[in-house]
């Protein structure tokens, strides 16, 4: 009876070994793929800041003065239906004046004694072409209309915006793949651990005839499920940080992407998934080509 009592207690006390082991395996693995899913989300966000830095880079036309309104009009026509464009706002010489005045906090028309402001179109380019390339070949365009006194924009800020955003993303590309090799060799190794705690009986049932697919099968399965347990939990855990900021920082509502999260996301549980079914597929193996039982000692 006493012997019975002690095996149940190092029965029951096994149990929560085994038990905490597999949630020590599946946080492990959340953890390295919730470093991972963040860091899929600040990638796709760097390119949707940038875009926004891009296209909210203001270009003005300046239209000569005496120049008809139904001309101007039809030149905007002209200018939305670029490809170039993301919108275009018509500013008359009144409406110029205006906010001259507000950021002055003086009448200066009352001093002049004139509105000396032409009408102008303010353009904001889709990101793609805010580069220097496509803004000369859309300026050369503009300015041979009759009606086109010039285009105002600032070569210096595109030429830094861009370099800057080039330069981001390389580094964000570079922190991506490391983080990547790492999550590969962290849940690699996670899952060994536990795969050579079970090596005896792994050998056991080679002895008694069992195939490598038979033997195979459970350690994968329940490897895969850790995986995709996993996975969820860093998805559920970067949703509720992407909630927070968006709460805390409404401006990123504005960029939101919900095709993008969901890419990411469904990217981080396919992950989960391979990386887990790899990693016990290759350490079962090992164990089953292990021809000398001496070896499983060590």
């Amino acid at each position: 009876m006493a012997k019975s009592a002690i095996q149940k207690e190092e029965d029951k006390i096994e149990r929560k070994r085994i038990r905490g082991a597999h949630v020590t395996t599946v946080l492990s693995i959340a953890t390295v793929l919730f470093l991972l899913c963040v860091q899929g989300l600040m990638l796709g966000y760097a390119e949707k800041v940038s875009d926004y830095v891009k296209e909210n880079i203001g270009f003005t036309l300046m239209i000569k003065e005496y120049t008809r309104e139904s001309d101007i009009m039809d030149m905007k026509g002209i200018i939305d239906r670029s490809p170039y464009v993301k919108d275009s706002r018509y500013i008359s010489k009144e409406e110029a004046a205006k906010e001259l005045q507000e950021d002055l906090g003086q009448d200066f028309i009352e001093f002049l004694g004139y509105n000396p402001l032409l009408p102008s179109i303010e353009i904001h380019l889709k990101a793609d072409y805010a580069n220097q390339d496509s803004v000369a070949k859309f300026e050369d365009q503009l300015t041979r209309y009759h009606i086109v006194k010039e285009m105002y924009y600032q070569p210096d800020l595109i030429r830094l915006v861009n370099d800057n955003v080039a330069r981001i993303s390389l580094w964000l590309s570079i922190a991506s793949l490391f983080i990547l090799m790492v999550a590969i060799y962290l849940i690699s190794n996670t899952l060994r651990l536990l795969i050579y705690s079970k090596r005896f009986t792994i050998n056991t049932m080679q002895l008694v005839g069992a195939t490598p697919k038979f033997i195979r099968r459970p350690f994968i399965r329940k490897s895969v499920a850790q995986g995709i347990l996993g996975s969820l939990i860093a998805i559920a855990c970067a949703g509720l940080c992407l909630a927070y900021l968006n709460g805390k920082v409404p401006e990123i509502i504005t960029m939101q992407d919900s095709g993008m999260v969901l890419c990411v996301f469904a990217s981080v549980l396919v992950a989960g998934v391979l990386f887990t079914l790899a990693s016990s597929w290759v350490s079962v193996n090992k164990y089953l080509k292990m021809r000398n039982s001496d070896r499983l000692y060590y």
